[in-house]
């Protein structure tokens, strides 16, 4: 059964804690130090470099809070109004709300009569907020801890707060999650950030993943000197024979149970349904997290799934695409959510709640879709288990996509394997290829489209939503693994109950079988928003009057090219077609006449050949009676006269 390792108590620090910083910590119920904290407060403390990299819920917001006071606390000379001394940059602003919070704790429990340091800025783009604000609220407030995202303290330090803004006395720069804000999108922005920043200083890097390529070959360009390398591992040992034994070491909490499920791409959304059921019933769940590949697949399942699960159900979505408020606002809810396995909370969200995010009472994550990167992997499964708590993640996989699991072990993230799930919560054994679709995926798309045309905004949805899908899918950084040729597209917009299948390059080849659009007169198809609708229909009016105009302007320029023809070519074409028509005549007339000459001719011969067999024919009979005569004469039957008078002139 694993454990969680703790690392003595705070009181075993070569430096001793601040006694009211100590308080906060122990009322917030950490007793003893994790081991990332046991192994980089000192050192921070000490005024040396750190990069830390610790498995997620390892304690690592703490492991650079507690030293960022502590130095603030123990400078000489307290800081002027327009001067920092902390500066801690963030990838995402929910971390940097968070971060915030916990800065906020502490410094709310500051005793009275000392000098206190001012609450922390915190500078994330919001509706409330403006770089002519932060300012401003700079100047009142006179913070000494700076807390926020790449853009905006870079707008805060650079641009409207430059000539305000004093950093010559910064004490400590803390990057978290530093291997995602070394990333191409922030490279430009931090290397601004940094070259503006006094050399004497303290930094920090701080991430659950962080590879030699991610930081290791960028501290020189972001400034460390001489960091210590802390890596924090989660290992396994066992005694074998008398000697204890490694025997697996991961980058995934200990008390985290992380679980892989296989099935057919049209059961997907079905087996998702399953695992929660099963979970809420089995292991008395309240908390869940589901991640999806896009934003508009985070907005199309959460409507839809409030007509597949039980009606007790709490759905929140969270994606980059709404609003800094909204964003906020949902967060809040779900966090602070009372929740029981009759009545869970369920959020659904995209990677912009994937990292640093503490959410404690989160028991399962569910990753619908596998991350585009890897590394996102163990940063999704973090958002449970965290602080020792026990956790359960789940990831469901299609097809060839098993093979991801091999990917994972690699990367020290092992997986055990579960069978789906079938109507009764029981796990199917018969996982072979040739195992049919479940009976209730006909069902539950039947269900789904019945909801779609109730509104045709839904049915927009669904297509932007399953073509979103299909974008991400083709840039999953293990391209070898998730390969769109070998994906069931037809069968995943099954799962999303779609009224016809989108018409996209991707699916030009794929194999239809099984598949029959639902019947829909597209025409009175309506949205249900009055506005959406008024709008379509002008749309259509609009398209319908245009392909009028564009089929009258079509006639008309045929008109013109006739009319507009010049008056010499026009003359040219009539006595060419004249000559071809006259051409045309004489040729009918000599073939009529040809073929009169052969009638003539055929009678001429007919009539020749008659004659001369005739002629014929008088000469033998006037040779025949000359014969019979000459012989009556020579018998004395007739005279000489006779004989004469009749054949003398032959």
């Amino acid at each position: 059964m694993s454990t969680t390792a703790f690392a003595g108590s705070w009181h075993t620090l070569p430096t001793p804690l601040t006694a009211w910083v100590l308080d906060v910590i122990q009322s917030l119920g950490h007793q003893q130090m994790t081991p990332v904290q046991a192994s980089s407060i000192p050192l921070f403390m000490k005024r040396k470099d750190v990069v830390v990299e610790a498995v997620t819920g390892s304690g690592k917001t703490l492991a650079f809070t507690v030293p960022v006071l502590e130095q603030l606390l123990r400078r000489e000379h307290p800081l002027r109004r327009n001067e920092i001394g902390a500066l801690i940059i963030s990838p995402t602003r929910e971390l940097a709300t968070q971060i915030h919070s916990v800065f906020e704790t502490f410094l709310q429990s500051q005793p009275e009569g000392s000098d206190k340091i001012p609450a922390p800025l915190l500078l994330i783009s919001s509706s409330d907020s403006s770089p002519t604000h932060d300012i401003v609220r700079f100047q009142e407030t006179g913070a000494d801890i700076v807390i926020g995202t790449p853009g905006r303290i870079e707008e805060f330090l650079l641009g409207k707060g430059r000539t305000v803004v004093s950093v010559k006395e910064l004490e400590v720069l803390v990057l978290d999650e530093a291997d995602r804000l070394l990333d191409l999108g922030f490279q430009d922005t931090l290397t601004k950030i940094l070259t503006h920043l006094p050399k004497q200083r303290r930094t920090g890097l701080f991430s659950a993943t962080m590879t030699d390529a991610d930081a290791l070959s960028e501290l020189v360009r972001v400034g460390l000197r001489n960091p210590a390398r802390i890596v924090v591992k989660v290992q396994t040992k066992k005694v074998i024979g008398g000697k204890t034994q490694l025997v697996e070491e991961r980058r995934t909490p200990a008390n985290l149970s992380n679980f892989y499920l296989t099935c057919k791409a049209s059961e997907k959304l079905l087996q998702l349904t399953r695992i929660v059921k099963h979970e809420v019933s089995t292991n008395d769940s309240s908390q869940f997290i589901v991640y999806f590949a896009t934003g508009a697949c985070v907005d199309y399942f959460y409507g839809v799934l409030k007509d597949i699960l039980p009606s007790s159900y709490t759905l929140h979505s969270l994606h980059g695409h709404l609003s800094p408020a909204a964003r906020t606002k949902t967060l809040a809810a779900f966090s602070s959510s009372i929740s029981t396995p009759s009545s869970p909370a369920i959020l659904l969200a995209t990677d912009i709640a994937a990292r640093g995010l503490d959410l404690p009472h989160v028991h399962v994550v569910v990753q619908f879709d596998p991350p585009t990167d890897p590394k996102a992997f163990s940063h999704r499964c973090g958002r449970t288990a965290r602080a020792g708590r026990a956790g359960r993640a789940w990831v469901i996989l299609v097809g060839r996509e098993i093979a991801y699991v091999d990917l994972l072990s690699i990367r020290k993230i092992p997986l055990k394997k579960r069978n789906a799930f079938d109507a009764d919560l029981n796990e199917i054994r018969d996982e072979s290829d040739e195992r049919g679709e479940d009976i209730e995926v006909a069902e539950t798309q039947q269900r789904i489209r019945y909801r779609l045309l109730t509104d045709r905004a839904l049915h927009d949805e669904a297509a932007k939503a399953f073509v979103s899908f299909v974008r991400a899918y083709t840039k999953h950084e293990a391209s070898y693994i998730f390969r769109l040729k070998d994906f069931d597209l037809v069968g995943a917009a099954k799962a999303y109950g779609l009224l016809r299948l989108p018409k996209m390059p991707e699916l030009k080849d794929a194999d239809r079988e099984g598949w029959s659009d639902e019947v829909v007169d597209w025409d009175s198809f309506a949205y249900a928003n009055p506005a959406q609708e008024a709008k379509r229909q002008l749309e259509r009016e609009n398209a319908s009057e245009k392909r009028k105009q564009e089929r009258i302007a079509y006639e008309q320029r045929q008109q013109r090219k006739k009319t507009n023809t010049a008056w010499s070519n026009k003359v040219v074409k009539q006595q060419e077609k004249d000559v071809r028509k006259s051409k045309k005549v004489a040729k009918k007339a000599w073939e009529k006449e040809e073929s009169k000459k052969r009638q003539h001719e055929e009678v001429d011969v007919d009539d020749a050949e008659a004659n001369d067999g005739g002629e014929a024919d008088n000469d033998w009979n006037d040779l025949a009676r000359e014969e019979r005569m000459a012989k009556k004469l020579k018998k004395g039957g007739i005279s000489q006269k006779d004989f004469d008078m009749e054949f003398g002139d032959l």
